[in-house]
């Protein structure tokens, strides 16, 4: 029996506010929650990798959810991570997610032991087979034991309520061949994609949506960027995408994961606080100048003022965009082979 509805669109992975004690600040996350929505996303992803999940406890990562579902109402389906370090304590939250309403969860390979496929695939078939809510896989080799496409394509194939995957490889052509193997028997099953930096081609090669970290600091970007192409419109797209991965880097690459990302929130006006992952000295003041760097990358696109003493003069050096159009280019190329462009 097919899903109530396809995991479609973008998923906002929700950082989560700390107050001066580094404990939840729920009145900030609850105005984070209202102004996402407002701003056009299509979903919402607690407990994912940019919300810090490891670094609360179990019952704080239940909380963040039951914050998040109460203040969204229904207005947005809401992905929950429920990922826990063993299968048993997964299925319990699956079970308690499932009892708040959340409209699936996303669950990470088994992390710190890296695993054989077959023991991804034993794995996920346990939570298939006890679980009360659709899952999302989520693979990140990054962090956790790879899913790769025969685990993908048996599971789908077995477990009804396995719908869709979470892929931050960032791997195009990985992609490609989970697509191909899956959607012939699971035209119901989705593709979300959570490397930002290759969202346009993703979506342009069958991916529903994505995960996408900058959807929380310019969520109005990268909805622009998803409908632009899925419109077909996409040389606006393409230059949205090439914002997107200016700002997309300077987060990732610019301090420690995901404190960039924090740091330009607070430049949209929320305090998001100090994050629990202690940092040297050195590091918090890397941090600052980050942060005005930031505010120059955000205020060129309208959302920040300057910093006090304005912003370096651009000396016209456009982005690299060689990969980007190359990535496009044959992509199109391959639809319209297979005569769908």
């Amino acid at each position: 029996m097919a899903s109530p509805s396809r995991l479609t669109g973008i998923f906002t992975p929700n950082l989560v506010p700390l107050d001066a004690r580094g404990e939840i600040n729920e009145p900030e996350l609850r105005r984070y929650v209202d102004w996402l929505i407002e701003r056009g996303v299509h979903g919402l992803y607690p407990n994912g990798s940019t919300g810090e999940f490891t670094r609360f406890t179990v019952e704080e990562r239940r909380r963040i959810i039951a914050i998040v579902v109460d203040q969204t109402r229904g207005r947005v389906p809401i992905l929950a991570g429920a990922a826990e370090a063993n299968v048993r304590e997964t299925i319990r939250a699956c079970e308690y997610y499932h009892s708040l309403g959340v409209r699936a969860v996303a669950i990470v390979a088994p992390f710190y032991y890296k695993l054989s496929p077959a023991s991804v695939y034993a794995y996920f078939a346990e939570i298939g087979k006890n679980t009360p809510v659709d899952v999302t896989l989520y693979n990140i080799p990054l962090f956790a034991s790879p899913i790769d496409v025969p685990t993908v394509q048996k599971l789908a194939d077995n477990f009804e309520k396995i719908v869709a995957i979470k892929d931050s490889s960032g791997d195009i052509p990985h992609m490609i061949r989970m697509i191909k193997s899956v959607r012939p028997n699971r035209p119901d099953f989705s593709f979300l994609t959570g490397w930002d930096a290759a969202l346009m081609p993703l979506l342009l090669i069958g991916c529903d949506g994505g995960t996408n970290a900058t959807s929380g600091v310019v969520p109005e970007i990268t909805r622009k960027l998803f409908d632009l192409t899925l419109a077909g419109r996409l040389d606006e797209a393409r230059k949205v995408q090439y914002d997107l991965v200016t700002l997309f880097d300077t987060m990732i690459y610019s301090a420690e994961f995901p404190e960039g990302f924090r740091a330009a929130v607070n430049l949209r006006g929320f305090n998001m606080g100090t994050g629990r992952q202690p940092l040297s000295p050195e590091q918090k003041t890397d941090l600052a100048a980050l942060s005005k760097t930031l505010q120059c990358l955000l205020s060129e696109q309208g959302f920040a003022d300057q910093p006090v003493g304005g912003c370096p003069v651009s000396k016209s050096q456009p982005v690299d965009r060689t990969e980007i159009d190359a990535i496009v280019q044959n992509v199109l190329a391959e639809l319209k082979h297979r005569g769908l462009a």
